[in-house]
């Protein structure tokens, strides 16, 4: 296979970098964005290769040589006047007798072409366009591909208003067969991207690839310095499908989008306020951010199919204003059961992609090269985290949907919002946490290792517990984790509380833990937040783990406790962010702002103040 790089624009929008070295000989890492593709295609065992030169060429021509140097045969075009993207391709046309490949100059790329190849191949394409969203959609030309990946439209800027469309871009690589050429004049100065394909994708199989490996222009003074940092620091070169990736799976409705239940207008889709931001964080890491939601409301006939689409296009014209976009959406429009009134029975099925099923989720791995163990789902309900389990991912369910209340399904995190779990997966709060932990135990000799975690309700306790619980268990360590709020009593039992203590089985939790620490087995009674659910006992065997760990607000209340604790950790929160959490708590349990506001005060008066003073005995406070 041949391939053709158009390496003769001249850079103005760089400035000075340009007005001696021509755009693709800039340097990234120490070497010309030109070599950096030349040897990419190398690597692919693509050496016949053409460089389309015009301004300042000469350098070009004197750094490659004949390539034999960078062990390919390097030929060269020298338009006499620029013609753009494609003007100068017409001249080629007797040279190219097969596929080929054609990319821009300026394009920073490091992608699996093999994929790209079969992609094509595959699917008997005339000519294939690599795709992807970016992060100003707005004032982009968009491109625009079916369900089968043809490419049916482009979309110039500006937009037309009121219209939205799909966050896909002309990335600026192409495979292509000879005959496109057909459609260029010789001697005219014509663009792909706006008078070529707009003009032909109707009358021939025209593909779009969409792809999160790494393909950037470097070609304005910004994304130059963005370009080289990322190459610097590996992330180019991670990005590539070569490498497995990770994702963070995100739900819909009630993640990013408050749930008015059966969304089936556009008009009706209003993003959380902290949405995009949480996004943007996920694109600026090296997630994935892809959306698995089931949408029934095809299947229910109060929408079409396309319908759905332009929902999600508003989504991520919404996103797109906030600089953060999606790497891909996967909506599933069945419902199993039939026989009701105006139903769109053709949807009506027992399909493999609607959750709780994983098939969404494994199609986005297979196209994305996602590590399902690595990776993440973060949901509202039942059937979220049980498709994110299903796929092998960690699970998180967010406070901000619906359906979680009464869920009978235990997700690894429960976070108030999106932008709480995606800090949470990004930042890696805890690092400095687990190596501490880490040479305790080695320290230690001591077999179970024992570790008591308390602090405010609210304050990240559980969160801190599941993670130290899934690190060490990484570290095929096993682990004990004991949830201290299996002792609580049922809140109508609490009548007579005056403290904290006193909404604890106290005296069975502390005659239970001692059995416990001492190699016993005990069963919790357990609890339950939902009223009307019946609380399930649970049962604790400390035989044959390495760790244990207590976690619950009054973890290091009891003495008993810290004594056999061989680390003892407190979790603190500012008052201002407890607050908070605690209000975004109890208004997803259903309660008031005034029952919220008075059990706030119960509790920093029967609570916080038994449950602060916890912080003298602890070995670490985070």
């Amino acid at each position: 296979m041949k391939a053709l790089i158009l390496a003769g624009g001249k850079g103005t929008r760089l400035g000075e970098k340009t007005q001696l070295t021509p755009k693709p000989m800039l340097l990234i890492g120490g070497k010309p964005v030109l070599q950096h593709q030349v040897e990419l295609f190398k690597g692919y065992g693509i050496t016949d290769i053409t460089l389309l030169v015009n301004h300042l060429s000469t350098s070009i021509i004197q750094h490659f040589g004949d390539g034999n140097a960078f062990g390919v045969s390097i030929t060269y075009y020298n338009e006499r006047e620029p013609l753009g993207t494609a003007g100068g391709i017409k001249d080629l046309e007797n040279d190219l007798t097969d596929d080929f490949l054609l990319l821009y100059g300026d394009v920073m790329v490091n992608m699996d072409l093999n994929r790209l190849i079969d992609f094509h191949k595959k699917a008997e394409s005339d000519c294939t366009l690599v795709v992807h969203p970016n992060d100003h959609p707005q004032d982009s030309d968009l491109v625009e591909i079916d369900d089968q990946n043809r490419v049916v439209a482009f979309h110039p800027k500006p937009h037309d208003e009121g219209k939205f469309y799909r966050n896909l871009v002309n990335a600026g690589l192409y495979l292509m067969n000879p005959s496109v050429l057909q459609f260029i004049k010789k001697g005219r100065k014509a663009d792909f991207g706006h008078d070529i394909f707009p003009a032909i994708c109707k009358k021939i199989n025209m593909l779009g690839y969409n792809t999160a490996e790494y393909l950037k222009d470097m070609g304005t003074p910004t994304r130059f310095e963005r370009v080289t940092a990322d190459y610097l620091s590996g992330r180019i070169e991670r990005a590539s499908y070569r490498h497995k990736r990770t994702c963070i799976y995100l739900d819909r409705d009630g993640v990013l989008n408050e749930d008015t239940d059966l969304i089936s207008r556009h008009e009706d889709l209003n993003l959380f306020d902290f949405v995009p931001e949480a996004i943007k964080r996920i694109n600026q890491s090296e997630y994935l951010s892809v959306v698995i939601t089931n949408q029934s409301v095809v299947a229910r006939n109060l929408c079409t199919y396309d319908d759905v689409k332009v929902i999600h296009n508003k989504m991520e014209a919404l996103l797109g204003e906030a600089g953060a976009y999606l790497n891909d959406i996967y909506f599933c429009p069945h419902h199993p059961d039939g026989g009701f009134p105006g139903e769109n029975v053709l949807y009506k099925v027992n399909c493999k992609c609607r959750k709780p099923k994983p098939g969404m989720l494994l199609d986005a791995a297979e196209k994305f090269n996602i590590d399902l163990e690595k990776s993440w789902m973060v949901g509202d309900s039942d059937r979220d985290i049980k498709a994110g389990k299903a796929a092998g991912c960690r699970t998180i369910a967010v406070r901000t949907g619906r359906s979680t209340h009464t869920s009978k399904v235990n997700p690894d995190y429960w976070f108030e919002n999106l932008t709480e779990a995606v800090s949470f997966i990004i930042d890696n709060p805890y690092s400095e946490i687990v190596r501490r932990v880490d040479e305790d135990i080695s320290k230690s000799g001591t077999n179970p290792f024992v570790i008591a975690i308390g602090g405010r309700a609210r304050s990240g306790k559980s969160s801190l517990s599941k993670y130290l619980t899934q690190w060490l268990e990484d570290s095929k360590k096993k682990v004990l984790h004991v949830e201290l709020d299996k002792w609580l009593l049922p809140e109508s039992d609490r009548v007579n509380a005056k403290n904290v203590f006193d909404r604890y089985q106290l005296p069975l939790l502390i005659k239970d833990l001692v059995k416990l620490l001492n190699g016993q087995k005990v069963i919790a009674p357990g609890y339950s937040i939902d009223p009307k659910a019946s609380k399930e006992a649970v049962e604790y065997n400390p035989m044959g783990f390495d760790v244990i760990i207590l976690d619950g607000v009054i973890g290091l209340s009891m003495p008993e406790v810290r004594e056999q604790a061989q680390l003892k950790i407190f979790v603190n929160i500012d008052s201002g962010l407890h607050k908070q959490r605690f209000f975004d708590y109890y208004r997803w349990r259903g309660k008031s702002e005034s029952e919220i506001f008075y059990l706030l005060n119960d509790r920093l008066l029967d609570e916080n103040k038994l449950i602060d003073r916890n912080i003298d005995f602890a070995d670490i406070v985070v």
